[in-house]
């Protein structure tokens, strides 16, 4: 076979071969960082009560957009999605301090010093993440740098090609963490469950309330008739609400934790 026929094929069999090394490390990287869901992971009757509500009210939205939605409501439910995947880490990151110091104010003082302790980890997912997040802002300046002061610095073409090569990986490398990390972080609240365990669930029910707020005043009340959209706007928070009572319930009957100890 003539050597240009290979061509082709090394150009698509390459990004396989140096991408997959990069997802494995990426997705590794992800579980050190978020290592478990807390006690979420450790009752899997809990992670099972939460999937079917998921579903369920991914199934009546559904329902609801085939029976009173149009287009542009379908279009619209789309985009709420997006923005919801989008907003959740940040409304996370901005909830946490409050939920966690009215934890620290109800917990007993002899239980306060292992909840800074595990406060630790809670601070290295956080910059993990957020670092993440910069990178493609860290390269976007470090490409203007580039272009800018090129002629001055006379920097061998070669040089500035590794560079840049090396700085789109980085970027592809952070994307793939940022695919990983972010449903485990949220899940997780961010390991939050190493400072309490009840964290997590009180995070959740503050957490689904803030975005049902953010969707009401950004889109408006979901199609249909008026006991519809109340049903609608109600139905999802109170939902997740009563999930994350029963699985703090579950914790101090099952487990003996209670949010004073």
């Amino acid at each position: 076979m003539q050597p240009v026929l290979w061509l082709p094929l090394v150009s698509c069999l390459l990004p396989l071969l140096l991408g997959y090394p990069m997802l494995r490390a990426a997705r590794s990287k992800a579980r050190q960082v978020f290592p478990s869901d807390g006690w979420r992971g450790v009752d899997p009757r809990i992670g099972r009560v939460q999937a079917v509500r998921a579903w369920g009210a991914a199934a009546a939205s559904v329902l609801i957009l085939a029976a009173y939605g149009t287009a542009a409501d379908w279009d619209q439910a789309q985009e709420q999605f997006v923005m919801r995947l989008a907003l959740t880490p940040w409304l996370l990151l901005l909830t946490a301090p409050v939920v966690v110091v009215a934890v620290f104010r109800l917990a007993p003082p002899a239980m306060r010093p292992r909840m800074r302790s595990g406060l630790r980890p809670v601070v290295r997912a956080v910059l993990w993440y957020l670092g993440a997040l910069s990178a493609p802002v860290v390269l976007l300046v470090v490409l203007r740098l580039i272009g800018e002061e090129e002629a001055r610095w006379e920097v061998p073409k070669p040089v500035i090609a590794v560079v840049l090569l090396l700085l789109l990986v980085l970027l592809v490398w952070a994307a793939m963490f940022l695919a990983f990390a972010s449903a485990r972080a949220v899940r997780g609240a961010f390991n939050a469950a190493g400072v309490h365990p009840v964290l997590p669930a009180l995070l959740t029910g503050v957490l689904v309330w803030e975005l049902a707020g953010i969707n009401l005043y950004y889109a408006g009340p979901p199609p249909g008739p008026p006991l519809v959209q109340w049903c609608a706007l109600l139905g999802g928070p109170a939902s997740v609400t009563a999930v994350a009572w029963w699985e703090m319930r579950r914790l101090r009957v099952r487990y003996g934790v209670t949010v004073r100890g």
